[in-house]
């Protein structure tokens, strides 16, 4: 899934692996300091694109309380998701590669080696949990998410051999629920854009489309 990412900031000088903990204003420049306390300095304009809740903290933090507060909406719409990824030495034999089940459990089943270029030995299926479900077992341990996902997955397919691997994931801010989407938040005063896929309806093109919205105003706005 970073396959993307990673393909674009080929030619961007990339930190990561680093956490920003504060902003705070260096004259008239941004300074972003980290969990370790290491600074870095010189930024006229800074775009945040993490989870609505971890923007609102870092906002919070930072001493930029109004900004915070604009999101109270946006980090009650986001919704939590358990997922597995599953892999099955025998192909399932199941009529559809991809599937929203009328299940208690599971919100969403993919075979995930049937997308182009995949040279996968056997299969890897790609499971998600309804958001309702994820809230009744937020705190479950993750062998026993990956037990219930794969009884489901058995019952809606009638695959019935075990899976020999299987990579479980919890996903604290999977989507957003249907509300204001605004395409992204930018704050000419500060200089502080915010953009995420849960500005734009969802999904990786929300994402591409509330960045490059955001780029766009932000090019054309005044240095701060």
């Amino acid at each position: 899934m970073t396959a993307i990412s990673r393909a674009l900031s080929e030619h961007i000088s990339l930190e990561s692996g680093v956490r920003i903990a504060r902003l705070s204003k260096d004259g008239t420049k941004w300074q972003l300091t980290d969990t370790d306390g290491q600074h870095y300095d010189g930024f006229d304009q800074v775009v945040i694109t993490a989870p609505p809740a971890q923007a609102q903290d870092l906002l919070r933090d930072s001493g930029l309380e109004p900004l915070a507060e604009g999101l109270a909406e946006h980090v009650g719409n986001i919704l939590p998701c358990w997922a597995v990824a599953a892999h099955f030495n025998r192909p399932v034999d199941f009529p559809f590669d991809a599937v929203r089940p009328n299940s208690d459990v599971l919100f969403w089943v993919a075979n995930n080696s049937s997308k182009p270029g995949r040279e996968d030995e056997g299969q890897w299926w790609v499971l998600h949990a309804n958001p309702e479900w994820t809230y009744q077992h937020v705190d479950d341990a993750p062998e026993s998410i990956a037990e219930a996902f794969l009884a489901e997955f058995r019952a809606l397919t009638g695959h019935e051999d075990a899976a020999d691997d299987w990579v479980p994931h919890r996903w604290l801010y999977a989507r957003s629920e249907a509300g204001d989407n605004p395409g992204y938040l930018f704050d000419p005063k500060t200089g502080i854009g915010l953009a995420g896929d849960w500005l734009a309806g969802g999904r990786v093109e929300g994402a591409w489309e509330s960045a490059s919205q955001l780029v766009q105003v932000m090019a054309d706005s005044p240095e701060q």
